[in-house]
């Protein structure tokens, strides 16, 4: 199935939750920095897109006092096309 694309979503934001979801292995807890070191993008647009991805329920803090973010069921269930545009909507 495909994934649902709507207006506020960008190409970074599958990129980063592939990135968390780490296919085949356990999902990985990471830090903005940590997303940067392994994806094509500047800090502040991870940052960015976390936070907008944070706000869709994509994904949530694994620890927020240290900004540690992991991919929540929701954002798996978006990168498995499991999702309508409607449940991505804010």
């Amino acid at each position: 199935m495909r994934r649902p694309r709507v207006e506020w979503m960008t190409r970074a934001d599958d990129i980063i939750l592939e990135f968390l979801l780490n296919e085949g292995n356990r999902p990985i807890n990471a830090s903005p920095a940590v997303v940067q070191a392994n994806v094509d993008y500047q800090i502040s647009h991870v940052r960015n897109r976390l936070r907008e991805l944070h706000s869709a329920g994509l994904v949530e803090y694994y620890d927020e006092n240290r900004g540690i973010y992991r991919i929540t069921e929701k954002g798996r269930a978006y990168l498995a096309g499991e999702l309508d545009a409607d449940d991505l909507e804010d």
